[in-house]
């Protein structure tokens, strides 16, 4: 079993015992393997060759989201009694992204061998985080792993519908600007340009107005590469900056809350991201300051993950957990005096799962009314544009008739 990680795709081609030509494909570790397998099935193969990789559309990304459908199937499959590496392969196969169907290959071959579930999914970092992989453990500890990996997968699908969201509310804005800066160019570039020669045989003085106009014009025209490149340098190295000082990624995690509607978005988000993945790992029996510690990262904010530490180091002293965010004084009422509900009735994860849906459903509500209210802004904002620089071209038109 050890062997078979470094199993690849093979395409062959050959005749069978009748003389019919055939051919298929084999997953193993070398040719002379797949001849000797082919041979015992009355398979005379000619040629035996990998499998080559498509030039577009070969191994894909593994997503955050496909992660949550890879543990909502194992969670499936184990419910209805199915062996745990057979789990693992009956999913694969049903896989046509090819970078996740590798993911779960290796993750079977690992446990096939002997490996811990948990300890499999901790050599991939990059896909499992520690929240994860500590959930799967205690439920492998727990006798319990179909259960966890329901709960798990309930929480990946929650927080993946609310990236979603989110992202929904951020994308509608910039799409906005993105089409405003796009026609006011197209519109600089070209339009204006056949309106400028047209009054340089006016002879006459032309507005304020209209002059300012065309002086971006030209400017655009010398320099729209420059414009260009410029502008996709500036968000390109933005965005890497953030990725890579952690000052900067404080600094726009800080704005995102102070924004008009979308701050108030984001802080909904975040109530329900500490509340999901509090109840979660709380109901899976993780220790409370342990569970803390995975909801400060959960959160996706730097303000509330330096909170969520504060709390924990407060819980940790004896303090109750509602007392203590009531004291941070950045989370909710309703979310603080839920806390309180459920730590009196000795039932906080259920409480905070349902919290967690309120801030859900509050985030896609909103969603939707930013929507609704950007239709007209975009409406409002490209005629703003459009009609100032139409105005500017025709107002020495204007002044013109007024003259004669």
């Amino acid at each position: 079993m050890a062997n078979a990680a470094t199993a690849v795709t093979y395409i062959y081609k050959g005749v069978d015992a009748k003389g019919n030509k055939v051919e298929g494909e084999i997953n193993s570790n070398s040719p002379a393997l797949i001849k000797a397998q082919l041979r015992r099935q009355g398979i005379i193969a000619n040629k035996v060759q990998k499998k080559p990789k498509p030039l577009f559309g070969g191994s894909k990304k593994v997503t955050a989201a496909d992660i949550a459908v890879f543990t909502r199937q194992m969670a499936t499959m184990m419910k209805a009694g199915v062996p745990l590496v057979q789990s693992f392969e009956i999913v694969a196969d049903g896989l046509d992204n090819e970078g996740v169907k590798e993911l779960i290959l290796k993750i079977r071959d690992d446990v096939a061998s002997g490996t811990a579930f948990a300890d499999a999914l901790r050599r991939h970092p990059l896909h499992f985080d520690d929240l994860f992989c500590n959930l799967v453990a205690s439920g492998e500890q727990s006798g319990a792993l179909e259960t966890m990996l329901d709960r798990i997968a309930t929480y990946k699908e929650k927080t993946e519908s609310l990236k979603k969201k989110i992202k929904k509310a951020m994308t509608y804005p910039i799409a906005v600007i993105v089409v405003a800066v796009v026609v006011t160019a197209i519109l600089l570039v070209k339009v204006v340009p056949q309106f400028a020669e047209t009054f340089s045989s006016f002879g006459a003085d032309l507005p304020a107005f209209t002059l300012f106009v065309l002086g971006i014009s030209e400017w655009m025209q010398a320099n729209w590469f420059y414009a260009l490149l410029t502008l996709i340098i500036g968000i390109g190295g933005t965005l890497e900056v953030k990725k890579r000082n952690k000052n900067v990624a404080n600094f726009f995690d800080k704005l995102m809350l102070k924004l008009p509607i979308l701050g108030q978005i984001t802080y909904n988000s975040i109530a329900a991201r500490y509340a999901r993945t509090l109840s979660t790992t709380f109901a899976a029996g993780v220790p409370l300051i342990d569970a803390l510690k995975s909801v400060s990262g959960a959160t996706g904010n730097v303000v509330y993950e330096e909170a969520t530490l504060k709390i924990r180091d407060a819980v940790a002293t004896g303090i109750p957990l509602n007392i203590a965010m009531r004291s941070s004084k950045l989370y909710p009422t309703m979310l603080v005096q839920m806390t309180a509900i459920g730590e009196e009735s000795g039932a906080l994860d259920e409480m905070l799962s349902k919290a967690a849906d309120f801030y859900e459903e509050a985030v896609d509500n909103m969603v939707d009314n930013l929507t609704t209210l950007m239709e007209p802004m975009i409406m409002a904002v490209l005629g703003v544009l459009v009609g100032g620089l139409m105005i500017a071209m025709y107002l020495p038109i204007f002044q013109l008739g007024q003259v004669v």
